[in-house]
């Protein structure tokens, strides 16, 4: 007598039968090559910068032409298969995570600028293009493309659009969204679509503005127009360092008060400071208790009154010692301790979740006193790096994640930095997007009713619910459970995830 089938072999079972449909689909409009769906080719592709939660894809499709791109939306969607589109893998909440039984679409191959214009100061470029690819392209025209994420030397600008990325220069020159003039793309359908224009504005509703920051959710962005814009004549950097944390984020404050917007405002605390020194040797004061970084750039004149400025307003807020760059190299060196904030991390520990929110500049000191109190409660270290001037925070949660009691804690930890943002007046996220990492935390901030306008967004473009399911917006099932987790004090448990 045979023996029942358990739900594991009929998971099993389910999944492989799903998985030769899907690929005898897709091989009529792919190459061989550009389809993977063994085991040791796909496992590369199971989660993105945020390696805590994981899921290996049913099938990886790497298509090479727009053609191809909107053949596989159109099998996927006569077959009712979920899509992940994927760029770099450089994001950090979770949002390339494959669906268990869906495809990821990799747009690695579309990595070419098709053209730089001068004049008109615009880029149209690939989605799978870096985006310091871009500035490099434009600086024979003496042009940049200013939104510059901390991967920038690896993410691409169709991750960017996604997550409508910013950087430490975002202060003053705006995030993605503010420096893109067009998307193209498709549907989940297959329908080719075009949001913005070549023009400063467009007729209708700015969809743009939508398609910036969904995260995928919405359709599949294929082609960008970025605005460029020519480079400083000079840019110096302000590394101030305070004895008080408290002291360093009232001088955020009073910065911008003063009415001065710098090209980079960015601030970190002293474990941070101890760790980056030791990766690059950028010549931070170690006995500092936080470090401020400030740039000012423009002519050489406006540069000067404006580091004067500056620096005043650092001294009276008790800056302990201010150094100014006295040329580009020591510009770099100042700025590369930020830059590797993330790389030096790894370093120390074995893993580290990133959090992203964003409270008002007033609350920096709050938050991070706030955070070394949740770092006794939870019994784990964390080092925090902000993009200061527009109060977006990057608290780094070190952690063992073999350890299945410390990725829970680091998970409490994380929630509650995400909660007390929102208290704060902030929100739960700046930068990053919310992924699958921040799904619960989205109820706390959001009622029943704004989540299900957000969905009527995604259904408008998405009727299926097939692109990137699962991910950014949470279901009301989902926040009535989370809220039953919800513990007196604070405390708060995510919901169990694919892991490690």
């Amino acid at each position: 007598m045979n023996a029942p089938i358990t739900p594991e072999q009929q998971d099993l079972l389910q999944r492989t039968e799903r998985q030769a449909q899907v690929v005898r689909g897709l091989q009529a409009c792919l190459p061989s090559h550009a389809l993977l769906w063994h085991k040791e080719d796909t496992t590369p592709y199971e989660c993105d910068g945020l390696t805590a939660y994981r899921q290996r894809p049913l099938v990886v499709a790497l298509p090479e032409t727009e053609e191809q791109v909107q053949a596989v939306l159109r099998i996927c969607h006569a077959l009712d298969v979920p899509v992940v589109a994927r760029g770099a893998g450089t994001g950090l909440s979770g949002g390339a995570m494959p669906h268990r039984l869906g495809v990821t679409l990799s747009l690695a191959k579309f990595n070419k600028i098709l053209s730089i214009d001068p004049v008109s100061r615009t880029a149209v470029v690939q989605c799978g293009v870096r985006n310091l690819a871009i500035s490099e392209a434009a600086a024979i025209h003496d042009l940049y493309y200013a939104p510059d994420p901390s991967s920038q030397i690896a993410c691409t600008i169709g991750g960017n659009v996604a997550e409508n990325s910013g950087g430490v220069h975002c202060l003053k020159y705006g995030l993605t969204v503010h420096n893109v003039l067009k998307v193209k793309g498709f549907t989940m359908e297959g329908e080719a679509l075009e949001f913005g224009s070549d023009a400063l504005d467009t007729a209708g509703f700015d969809c743009l503005s939508i398609i910036i920051g969904s995260e995928g959710m919405l359709a599949v962005t294929t082609e960008v127009t970025v605005k460029l814009i020519p480079k400083p004549q000079l840019a110096r950097c302000i590394m101030a360092s305070f004895d008080d944390i408290r002291k360093a984020g009232d001088a955020v404050a009073a910065i911008i008060a003063a009415g001065i917007i710098p090209a980079g405002l960015e601030m970190m605390d002293k474990p941070m400071t101890a760790a980056v020194e030791d990766y690059v040797h950028a010549g931070y004061d170690l006995t500092a208790e936080a470090i401020l970084l400030c740039e000012s750039d423009g002519t050489p004149e406006e540069v000067e009154e404006e580091i004067g400025r500056m620096s005043a307003v650092l001294r009276h807020h008790g800056a302990t010692a201010i150094a100014v760059s006295k040329d580009e190299a020591e510009r770099l060196k100042f700025w590369s301790g930020r830059k590797n904030a993330f790389p030096a991390s790894g370093r120390i520990s074995p893993d580290y979740m990133c959090m992203d929110s964003t409270i008002p500049r007033k609350r920096l000191a709050d938050i991070l006193l706030a955070i070394q109190e949740m770092e006794k409660k939870y019994q784990l270290r964390c080092a925090n790096v902000f993009h200061a001037g527009d109060g977006n925070l990057h608290p780094l949660i070190l952690f063992d994640a073999n350890d299945p009691d410390q990725l829970h804690r680091c998970e409490l930890f994380g929630a509650e930095i995400l909660e007390t943002s929102v208290a704060m007046g902030g929100t739960i996220t700046g930068e990053h997007g919310v992924g699958v990492e921040k799904l619960n935390s989205m109820c706390v901030q959001f009622s029943a009713e704004e989540n299900e306008q957000m969905f009527g967004v995604k259904r408008a473009f998405d009727a299926k619910g097939l692109l990137n399911p699962g991910k950014v917006i949470p279901t009301l099932q989902r926040c009535v459970e989370y809220g039953k987790k919800l513990v007196r004090g604070g405390q708060t448990s995510h919901p169990d995830l694919p892991r490690f």
